[in-house]
This record gives structure tokens, C-alpha cells and sequence, in this order.
């Protein structure tokens, strides 16, 4: 029995035709099912995607290097301030020490002064003492 070429509603099928410039062996989608294009030089599906997965990790990749470059100056930055302020801090203790040593000798001197006794010797500590707090009173105004 012979398949029918009409419709239910007598309309005739059309027969689908090949393509033109269609290969011997090309398949009306141009075996892109199969991953190939069927020119010469083309890529599969699966190169392209592959291909723009390597783009996009490429251009992540430059990110990364660029806020890697970013981090290694603001640790070069950080490092440099670290060691600016570990020689200032290490000044002011050299100071400080200084100011110690100052201040023990002074009250070393008045220790003997005290002891030698005199009404000559305890206007001067009052005058110093007075003079101490003017001047401490001045600095924190």
C-alpha cells in the first residue's frame, strides 16, 4: 500500500526539499547536532563554549590581578607607615628617658637642698614649685 501524498482535507503535502548547496553527508542542520559545522576551520558548540569560558576567566583572571596589585601598595604603604611610626615612637621614649633622667637629677638637688635646710633654700622650692604650676597651667590652656 502506497503512503498518501494528500491531507484529510485533500490539500497535497509538500515534500521537503534538500538544501542547495548541501555536502554529500551534510544533514539539513549542518551537523551542528553532532558538533561540527561542516566548514572548514569552524568550531564545535562545545570549542565556542569553551571559548568563552576562557574569555570570562581571563578577564576574572585580569581583575584579580588587578586588585592584587591594589593590595600589595596599600601593604607597601601600610609597611612604610608602620616603620615611620615605630622611629617616631622610638624618638619619644629616647625623649621621654631623657626627661626621667632630668627630672631625678632635679629632685635629687632638691632633696639636698632640703637637707642643708636655710629659709634661703625653701623660697626657691616654693618659687620653683609656683613657677611649675604657671607654667603647667599656660600648657594646658
Amino acid at each position: 500500500m502506497k503512503p498518501s501524498s494528500k491531507r484529510a482535507n485533500g490539500e497535497p503535502i509538500k515534500q521537503m526539499r534538500q538544501r542547495p548547496n548541501g555536502r554529500p553527508g551534510d544533514d539539513m542542520y549542518g551537523n551542528i547536532e553532532s558538533g561540527r559545522s561542516g566548514r572548514p576551520g569552524g568550531m564545535s558548540s562545545h570549542e565556542a563554549n569553551a571559548n568563552i569560558m576562557e574569555n570570562q576567566n581571563n578577564d576574572r583572571i585580569n581583575e584579580l590581578s588587578d586588585q592584587v596589585a591594589r593590595l600589595k601598595g596599600l601593604t607597601i604603604d601600610i609597611g612604610n607607615e608602620v616603620r615611620e611610626q615605630n622611629s617616631l615612637l622610638d624618638n619619644m621614649g629616647d625623649g621621654f628617658s631623657n626627661v626621667g633622667d632630668m627630672l631625678t637629677g632635679s629632685l635629687a638637688r632638691m632633696g639636698v637642698m632640703l637637707e642643708r635646710g636655710g629659709a634661703k633654700h625653701m623660697c626657691y622650692l616654693v618659687a620653683f614649685v609656683v613657677f611649675v604650676m604657671v607654667l603647667l597651667y599656660w600648657l594646658v590652656r
